[in-house]
């Protein structure tokens, strides 16, 4: 046996063991050397097959740490089948990973934690972030990029500030983010709404709209729509930024799940906007937990100073240790990592879903993608809060979509479904109590 491989046996099986267990730091490279006698390269060498099976990881400037085995925490058996909650519970995060990556941060940064912060977020997250933004096919400057408190705070912000169109009406889809369809109707912010539907927008409806009225920007989630579960075609995406520019209404684009995106081949919007007319959000909140409170905003060029004296006035900047620990967790490597492993479950949780409408509720239109959320249109005759209600007796659980609109517009009787806090072993029965409940005659008017 060749004294690398060696080593690395001794090593894997301290961690096997719990010698150096989750999350501990090895020794230095050149106190393993002294200790196994031997030159630093065999030394790397046994170390970079440990990394390669994911077994420790390197943090610039620190040193090799283990990884974090623990067996993830299990939830509670529920009695019921949750379609209505949206976040993202259904995936063990790697807690102690994310922990030293806090702990490493306070050390790194202890002074910058009794500053006010920075005004764009942490440099070097950002500079992490235009890596990872690559991986969307989303190539922008550093300076172009925004650390912001979620993507919420970027749509309150560009919802306020002026435009270089000097327009003041939204055009949102519809139905779209509860979130923010509550944002513009507290605030009174002008809004008006284009249907979406499994077949996407109408391209002619879009142009009237963009050339008869003052539009300031149009809010869309071109991937994985929000609550409908379906994307817009290139011709689609080509034609909405060719009438953004004829016009000259931005688009802001909200890519929440690209993380979750199984063709390499789509492409954001903003991909190729050659007139600086797309505004790019990226939320970290389904990806790895909503309380971490980070997004990204890649803005044009005319944008960065209204925005910045905008985001000023709010909160000076998002949280420093949750920045800090975010760059640390992406420049190790552990994000990327982790990124696959909740692709994998995300997939085979959205495979059950599609199988599961297309089998029990092919009467139905729906849509046909693979995504975590989904929806089936139903008939108007169907009394939609009278089955709801009927379903949660049933210990099976849905959210209206009135939420997903604005108060003026019209209510399609669309039943959401999402499967992030439903167990694999249980969607599919889920989805069956719900073709019942859609056979009984006493959820429907006359």
């Amino acid at each position: 046996m060749l004294k690398y491989e060696w080593i690395y046996s001794q090593l894997m099986t301290q961690i096997q063991a719990g010698t150096l267990p989750s999350g501990a730091k090895l020794p230095s490279i050149r106190q393993l050397s002294q200790h196994y006698s031997c030159s630093k390269s065999t030394i790397l060498t046994s170390l970079k097959k440990l990394e390669e099976q994911h077994l420790i990881y390197a943090l610039p400037k620190s040193g090799y740490y283990v990884v974090d085995h623990q067996v993830p925490f299990q939830p509670q058996v529920q009695d019921h089948i949750d379609f209505a909650t949206s976040s993202p519970s259904w995936h063990a995060f790697p807690y102690q990973d994310f922990q030293h990556c806090i702990n490493k941060a306070i050390d790194t940064y202890q002074a910058d934690l009794f500053r006010y912060g920075t005004p764009k977020g942490l440099p070097s997250l950002i500079k992490e972030a235009k890596k990872l933004l690559t991986n969307y096919q989303v190539f922008t400057k550093e300076e172009n990029i925004f650390i912001t408190s979620g993507v919420q705070q970027s749509l309150s912000l560009l919802s306020i500030m002026p435009f270089p169109n000097s327009r003041s009406t939204i055009l949102v889809e519809q139905p779209s983010y509860h979130l923010y369809m509550d944002y513009l109707k507290t605030y009174g912010i002008p809004a008006i709404g284009i249907k979406r539907t499994t077949d996407g927008i109408d391209l002619d409806e879009l142009e009237r709209i963009f050339s008869h009225h003052d539009i300031k920007f149009f809010y869309t989630m071109p991937r994985l729509h929000n609550p409908l579960g379906t994307s817009y075609s290139k011709q689609e995406k080509d034609m909405i930024r060719k009438l953004a520019y004829q016009y000259h209404v931005y688009i802001v684009e909200d890519d929440y799940l690209a993380d979750f995106e199984q063709n390499s081949k789509i492409d954001p919007i903003v991909t190729d906007d050659t007139q600086q007319h797309v505004i790019y959000l990226k939320s970290f909140s389904k990806i790895m937990f909503p309380g971490l409170r980070i997004g990204l905003a890649v803005l044009p060029d005319i944008f960065i100073q209204t925005f910045q004296q905008y985001k000023n006035t709010t909160d000076i900047d998002s949280s420093m240790i949750s920045q800090a620990a975010l760059e640390l967790y992406l420049k190790s490597g552990m994000f990327e990592r982790y990124q696959k492993k909740v692709g994998e479950s995300y997939a085979i949780r959205a495979n059950i879903l599609q199988q599961s409408v297309t089998t029990h509720l092919a009467k139905y239109k729906a849509s046909k993608e693979i995504c975590m959320h989904s929806h089936i249109i139903l008939p108007r005759q169907v009394n939609t809060d009278k089955l709801i209600q009927q379903l949660k007796q049933s210990h099976i659980l849905l959210d209206s979509i009135n939420g997903n609109y604005l108060d003026e517009f019209y209510h399609e009787r669309i039943l959401k479904l999402n499967v992030s806090n439903v167990e694999e072993s249980k969607i599919e029965m889920g989805i069956k109590g719900i073709a019942l409940s859609l056979n009984d005659p006493n959820n429907y008017f006359y």
